[in-house]
């Protein structure tokens, strides 16, 4: 086996470097633990035209693995749902349903938790396993649960914790329930996306105790990184401290919007001028605002035969669509259904711009059993409730 304690040393001094890497001890955790152990039976690298490279751990050249292994950038290990390299003999395609986050966020992560000696975590989205044997390797194995809602990605999470020398509580299960058997914890960390952090995590976390996790919606961007410390009463309040992008926690994951998209929106009843273009969803607090307003809706990018752009935001659950058509550097919406979603958007936005454009940073967070309150200081109308039911 390639000993690999060199590249462990450097990639600890780039995550020193980057600013991500402050405390001694999670530089021991770096660089004791080999990351080329979590990436079995191998990954899958970007190609061109939406395909995808499988490279594996037995069947490349050792120098290329330890480079892969080692680079600074996520790493897909599994493809709808199923999929390793090790079944792949070929370019491929199809989405990435498990990956090795990028190191640098993972880190990044783990020093905003502010863990102690005898701190108890609880970690949703084993993944890999990479991020489970950082903790595992500065709290002791005892202190860390790990729950992984796919039993294959949790097995090999399992095994490569077994072979890296850590037999720690690996569950499979549903992390949105979080685990509590072994609860309370002091920290809460998750490595996918969710909607809203659930009431669940409070409830299995101390007083004191610190929940981190990337929220607002299901677009794959324009969500953030919320980090709320729970009180005594059972809330939690805090803050989204930046930009944060995570793949959906599996159930609730949203089905791509597919099939005659005209269909879907033959029958509006308004059609007018925006106020917005529709494009301005393609920033990230934008974006990040239009899912607090319309926590179901899918936005989605297309054209017409002759290459004009379309927008949609579609609400399956509310039976409600918006659809924008350009026409020079005006943008005319139509909408249908109960909600008028571009309406309600649209009231955000100008809200937004009113007060000065604050970025995702400036979002603040309030938790109960009831409902999710986000707000920005100053700003009476930036609040935004989401109920829990």
């Amino acid at each position: 086996m390639t000993d690999t304690a060199p590249e462990r040393r450097a990639l600890a001094d780039r995550l020193e470097k980057a600013g991500v890497l402050t405390t001694p001890a999670w530089r021991a955790a770096v660089e004791a633990v080999p990351r080329e152990l979590f990436l079995h039976p191998g990954v899958f690298l970007p190609e061109e035209g939406g395909r995808w490279r499988p490279v594996t751990a037995l069947g490349s050249d050792p120098a290329e693995w330890v480079e892969i292994a080692y680079s600074d950038r996520s790493l897909t290990t599994q493809l709808d749902g199923h999929l390793t390299a090790d079944q792949a003999g070929d370019l491929v395609t199809g989405s990435p349903t498990s990956s090795s986050t990028t190191p640098v966020t993972v880190l990044d992560m783990i020093e905003r938790l502010e863990v102690e000696d005898g701190h108890r975590v609880l970690e949703i989205g084993t993944g890999t396993g990479y991020s489970s044997a950082l903790m595992c390797h500065r709290l002791g194995e005892d202190n860390v649960t790990t729950v992984e809602v796919d039993p294959a990605v949790s097995a090999r999470a399992d095994a490569a914790l077994g072979t890296a020398g850590f037999e720690t509580w690996t569950v499979t299960g549903d992390g949105l329930l979080g685990h509590p058997r072994r609860a309370p914890y002091d920290r809460v960390i998750a490595t996918c996306a969710v909607r809203r952090i659930p009431y669940t995590w409070l409830r299995q976390t101390e007083p004191g105790g610190i929940v981190l996790a990337t929220v607002g919606g299901s677009w794959g961007y324009g969500t953030g990184l919320a980090r709320v410390v729970v009180g005594a009463d059972g809330t939690a309040e805090g803050r989204i401290t930046g930009p944060s992008s995570f793949m959906q926690a599996r159930s609730q994951a949203a089905p791509p919007v597919t099939g005659d998209l005209s269909a879907r929106t033959a029958y509006a009843d308004s059609e007018r001028r925006t106020e917005f273009p529709p494009t301005l969803l393609e920033d990230w607090m934008p974006a990040f605002l239009a899912q607090l307003i319309a926590p179901g809706a899918q936005f989605v990018r297309a054209a017409t035969r002759e290459g004009a752009p379309l927008r949609y935001v579609f609400d399956p659950a509310r039976e409600s669509f918006a659809e924008f058509t350009a026409a020079g550097d005006a943008w005319t919406v139509r909408q249908g259904g109960p909600v008028a979603l571009w309406d309600d958007i649209e009231r955000a936005l100008a809200a937004w711009q009113d007060a000065g454009s604050p970025d995702i940073s400036a979002v603040r967070l309030h938790i109960t059993d009831r409902a999710h309150t986000y707000w920005v200081e100053d700003h009476p109308l930036l609040i935004w409730q989401q109920p829990l039911v």
